[in-house]
């Protein structure tokens, strides 16, 4: 009887499953107008409430990865958020994690190599239509980023021109399209200057190393008693360990030198000699992930948050050899994805993971 009873009711599942699959598109014609609705009304920033917030909008570095974009930082703080970098996917994994590009203050270069500002010129024309602005996407950066500014923007005015033509004024204002660029000089090493002081919101520029790539530069954000650091791509320097004394939350680039080095050897026995030489180039102005935990431990931050990962670990086992050693330095890690999000409430020593979008 039993065996009759689960035969049953296998049956009427198996029925019903049919049933909605025959009919699935009536079904979502009914259901769509009201899930659309909630979409536009969500407020993924809103719902983060008080506090500094940091989202790895692009977790992975220049090499292609399944699960890891392009380098791209969010810190969301009074309900604006602001960019450290954006690598190629950066805009639109902002969108998929239902975090409003309208919402963007500010962008902060770290440096000028390609996969740190690739999607650039998306994020600003996608913040402008966004939020109907009327004022350029501001853009801070060590010297240099007035020229990288100037070619993006001469690169998307025809853009600009179909995007005001199509939706007129009250979409795309023209006196809010492009960048405006924000030029410093790299403070020495040891020092720091501050760029941005509002609504008690600060954020600091400091040297990182990167050599031969100069200038390159790290952040840090102090808000409500809360803390986070970007180094950028850096070796493993005094600088960073000394500007991330005790932060709550640091975010550390790394790559596997043992990785790249197996990648270095199966290029030259391929007969690419090209790859082989980026490979081993690449080795000696990166950290390691031993190297971050080191700053870390020796900092005494709060959490480590690793991204800009290199290579990618998208074959299962990389993981572990990425991170091998690890945790004998320091345990309180985040091997960062597309889509890590962490919260930080105001004056409290509390570092939350929030479950991500993506």
């Amino acid at each position: 009887m039993m065996i009759n009873k689960r035969f049953i009711t296998l049956s009427v599942i198996a029925l019903i499953a049919v049933g909605i699959y025959a009919n699935q598109t009536s079904i979502m014609r009914q259901i769509l107008p009201n899930a659309t609705t909630r979409l536009f009304q969500s407020d993924a920033i809103g719902d983060l409430g008080d506090g500094m917030h940091v989202a790895l909008c692009g977790a992975g570095g220049p090499m292609p990865s399944v699960n890891r974009s392009g380098p791209c930082v969010a810190v969301i703080a009074n309900s604006k958020m602001f960019i450290i970098d954006v690598g190629v996917g950066g805009s639109s994994n902002l969108a998929r994690m239902r975090l409003d590009r309208g919402a963007i203050e500010g962008v902060f270069l770290t440096h000028f190599h390609s996969d740190h500002i690739g999607g650039l010129g998306e994020l600003a024309m996608n913040r402008w239509i966004a939020g109907s602005h009327t004022s350029p996407l501001a853009v801070h950066g060590p010297r240099g980023v007035s020229e990288v500014i100037a070619g993006f923007n001469q690169a998307y005015s025809q853009d600009a021109v179909h995007r005001y033509d199509h939706h007129g004024n009250a979409v795309a204002n023209l006196s809010g399209k492009g960048m405006v660029a924000n030029s410093y000089d790299v403070p020495h090493l040891g020092k720091k200057i501050t760029i941005y002081d509002q609504d008690g919101l600060t954020i600091e520029m400091f040297a990182v190393d990167h050599k031969p790539i100069s200038p390159a530069v790290g952040y840090l954000f102090t808000f409500k008693g809360r803390t986070v650091l970007v180094s950028g791509d850096t070796t493993k320097t005094s600088n960073v360990e000394i500007f991330s004394n005790q932060v709550d939350l640091l975010v550390h680039e790394a790559l596997s030198k043992e990785l790249l080095s197996v990648m270095r050897a199966s290029a030259k026995q391929a007969g690419n000699p090209q790859m082989s030489k980026i490979f081993h180039d690449v080795l000696d102005y990166h950290a390691s992930p031993i190297e971050a935990a080191e700053v870390a431990r020796d900092a005494g931050v709060g959490h480590l948050l690793y991204y800009h990962v290199v290579p990618p670990l998208d074959i299962p086992g990389l993981e572990a050899i990425w991170l091998d050693g690890v945790d004998d330095i320091f345990t309180e890690y985040t091997l960062g994805l597309d889509g890590t999000l962490f919260t930080l409430p105001p004056n409290s020593s509390d570092i939350i993971k929030v479950r991500s979008q993506l």
